[in-house]
């Protein structure tokens, strides 16, 4: 028996790379997992169908993560098909970069609508259903602490917005039994940050290890931020970044 068995996740985002990986780690802990996608269809159904082997129930739904009401009727998808939810985990994103001299006004709602609006949509949503011993995990960045090269203003401010939500929300909710995180990844490994693309020699020289994080590492730690024993961990920033922030 897993330490997750009997529980229902919410993975935004889980159709590709750390969405996926947490998914199928949250799935081999015994929770039953629905995810979103927006686009890839096809590698929705293919998580859904790995998550399924395992003998756990999957479910995709597919939802704009920059329309907040798609995001909140995705949550309560998942509370009508699965019975409850008790762990939310907040990967949608996207990644916008250009200097403040190249960025137009629309590029900030463009920006914000999925990496924070989204955010929010799905915690306010998800706050009416969890029970005590819920669990409210969303992915950051390491570039919402510290940023090191010009382009990323928009990205590191909206992630860094998710630091003062998580910590607000982790106070509002802790009474009812319900913790709330944010894990701030570094350079992982994924279709779109390859450890062989054009910037990683960059990104490495600026690691205490380094080299490239995995998909399986930063899903490792939300496994443990959902599992019973992290019960008084809460309103907790913690990076998995190979020590980019250290």
């Amino acid at each position: 028996m897993g330490s997750l068995t009997g529980k229902v996740a919410l993975v935004t985002g889980g159709s590709r790379g750390i969405g996926a990986a947490i998914a199928k780690a949250l799935a081999a802990e015994g929770a039953d997992v629905a995810i979103t996608y927006a686009q890839s269809a096809d590698k929705a159904e293919a998580v859904v169908a790995s998550i399924r082997q395992q003998g756990r129930q999957a479910q995709a739904i597919q939802a704009q993560a920059s329309d907040a009401r798609q995001v909140i009727a995705a949550v309560d998808q998942v509370v009508e098909e699965f019975g409850r939810l008790d762990i939310l985990v907040n990967n949608a994103g996207n990644l916008l970069r250009g200097t403040i001299d190249t960025l137009e006004l629309e590029d900030f709602d463009r920006t914000f609508l999925v990496n924070v609006k989204a955010v929010y949509a799905a915690i306010l949503q998800a706050a009416k259903y969890l029970p005590e011993g819920g669990r409210i995990i969303s992915i950051g960045s390491c570039i919402g602490t510290r940023t090191t090269r010009a382009g990323s203003s928009l990205y590191a401010a909206s992630k860094s917005a998710l630091v003062g939500l998580t910590k607000g929300v982790a106070r509002d909710l802790g009474g009812n039994g319900v913790t709330v995180n944010l894990i701030q990844p570094g350079p992982i490994n994924t279709d779109m940050n390859p450890a062989d693309g054009p910037s990683s020699s960059v990104l490495l020289a600026k690691l205490a290890v380094p080299t490239y994080g995995s998909a399986e590492q930063v899903a490792a730690t939300v496994v443990h931020l959902a599992s019973p024993s992290s019960g008084y961990i809460t309103g907790s920033v913690i990076d998995v970044d190979g020590g980019f922030n250290a």
